[in-house]
């Protein structure tokens, strides 16, 4: 059977799995009969590059430096196709993803570092229903603003519709222009080239110990409920865990966040701004979060204007 060639069926078709194990590349010795369950080969002017099992590598004594996991695209991609591989790229790119690309008959093939292949995967099946993330730019924040206007229309505290600007989009406005704003952590959600939704955590404090406040958070309407949001999240999450940071506060439902592994903040020693946010006041502890924080939460300076 020929394999497909229409890049929008290709990504439709996904489905990517990983293997069990790790995989790593290792350089062959020079003249040793090859030996293992060797799983891929290239051959250099410098030498022989395979790919194996790691527990194979270790039998065989072979050094390395790359531990994957190997992720298959189950659709069968025809050699000549164009395109799934810069788009496969691209979109793990925007998640900070190394990834490394073996071509085979059938289907194509990832290794990705394998402290990553969770978030890999999500990706990659965001991929397929033509969701891509990536890092807010500035020539984006207009459309996002639009966003925000249509996502908060209706008020998610009173579920009437909202007269006149919400105040989410002022908000925004600001905390696009303030001290307190970390580009890596505005997030879009993009499909066919339209933002469909956006996250955006900034610089809050519970007394003089670093936190991030999420929010706001909005998608569009026609786009609720598929997914998005949850994206938008859990990558949030993954990025700043990425960079140090100890903990994301924010205000919300917790029956809905706490399947995003959030807790009442004063759980955790930490008190919301309004003490009758009371439970709805929430924080997500990244690793690293110590036993000694306490105090009231300190959002970015825009939130004091709201």
């Amino acid at each position: 059977m020929s394999g497909e060639i229409d890049l929008k069926t290709l990504l439709e078709s996904l489905h990517p799995v990983a293997r069990d194990g790790e995989y790593v590349y290792a350089l062959w010795p020079h003249g040793r009969p090859l030996e293992g369950g060797i799983e891929a080969a290239v051959r250099e002017a410098e030498g022989l590059t395979v790919v194996l099992r790691r527990d194979e590598a270790d039998a065989l004594g072979l050094s390395y430096d790359f531990v994957a996991t190997w992720i298959t695209l189950q659709v069968h991609s025809a050699l000549e196709a164009v395109g799934l591989t810069a788009a496969v790229s691209a979109a793990l790119t925007h998640a900070g993803i190394s990834c490394n690309v073996l071509a085979g008959f059938h289907h194509d093939h990832l290794l990705v570092p394998s402290a990553e292949a969770g978030r890999a995967l999500e990706v990659l099946r965001l991929l397929a229903r033509g969701v891509v993330l990536r890092s807010e730019r500035p020539e984006d924040r207009e459309e996002i603003l639009e966003l925000t206007a249509r996502a908060f229309s209706i008020s998610p505290v009173t579920g009437e519709p909202v007269e006149g600007t919400p105040v989410e989009v002022g908000l925004l406005r600001e905390l696009f222009q303030c001290s307190e704003y970390i580009p890596e952590l505005s997030i879009v959600a993009e499909m066919g080239g339209e933002i469909v939704g956006h996250a955006i955590s900034t610089r809050g404090w519970a007394g003089e110990f670093e936190l991030l406040g999420l929010g706001p958070i909005g998608v569009l309407p026609p786009f609720q409920q598929r997914g998005v949001g949850s994206a938008l999240m859990r990558e949030t999450a993954a990025r700043a865990t990425a960079m140090g940071e100890r903990g994301i506060a924010l205000l919300g439902s917790p029956l809905y966040y706490r399947r995003f592994g959030y807790v009442p903040a004063i759980s955790l020693g930490v008190e919301p701004p309004e003490p009758a946010w009371g439970e709805h006041f929430q924080l997500l502890p990244l690793p690293g979060w110590p036993e000694d924080v306490y105090g009231t939460f300190r959002y970015a300076e825009p939130f004091n204007r709201l």
